[in-house]
């Protein structure tokens, strides 16, 4: 039975079984650091290699099995978290984190897309202070910022922070700042404090 649900993901695809966002971005965030420091010649997590290798990571998942929506997501994770060492997953998780601090204090996701730069949304606000772009990987990696207003909508997308502060910041501060006038807009961004709250009322 094992064998047969096996065969049955490579004829449906590895979308038929129970993939979690979560999930998802830890094999999505193996291979960007397999792309970005090949030296560590972590496993290859492509679909074709997936299922070219089926019967070394997903068969033994499948045993005591009969039905293909038997296998639950937590198999599945540590089904596919099996071909990577304890020494491995450990370096993910300092190579390519699920989440970085911002100097306002609190902790921001960061979304990972292979073959793009990994995204970190998070309020403008909340990085006064910061004069360079966060990297990760080793610092091989700069952060693709998409920089929110107080409201969350997108005022800016870069690579180069400290670009931003000294060019457009002044225009995005001047058109800012009576649209939302209970969040800082400092004039040194630099030096600011940064916060994620706005100023009380009154």
């Amino acid at each position: 039975a094992a064998q047969a649900l096996c065969d049955a993901v490579a004829v449906y695809g590895l979308q038929c079984l129970p993939w979690s966002d979560k999930l998802q971005q830890w094999r999505v965030r193996v291979n960007c650091v397999r792309q970005w420091l090949p030296d560590l010649q972590l496993p290859d997590l492509s679909d074709m290699s997936l299922l070219d290798n089926r019967e070394t990571w997903l068969k033994p998942a499948f045993t005591g099995k009969t039905r293909l929506d038997a296998l639950s997501e937590a198999e599945l994770s540590s089904a596919l978290k099996s071909l990577l060492d304890w020494n491995q997953q450990q370096q993910i998780e300092t190579l390519a984190p699920e989440r970085i601090k911002v100097p306002s204090g609190l902790e921001r996701a960061i979304v990972y897309t292979e073959n793009d730069p990994p995204v970190l949304a998070v309020k403008l606000q909340e990085l006064f202070g910061l004069a360079v772009t966060p990297r990760i990987a080793n610092n091989k990696v700069p952060l693709m910022l998409h920089l929110l207003s107080p409201g969350g909508k997108p005022l800016q997308i870069t690579q180069d922070l400290q670009s931003f502060w000294e060019r457009t910041y002044p225009e995005v501060k001047k058109e800012m700042k009576g649209r939302y006038p209970r969040h800082p807009w400092p004039d040194d961004p630099w030096n600011a404090t940064a916060t994620h709250r706005a100023k009380p009322r009154g």
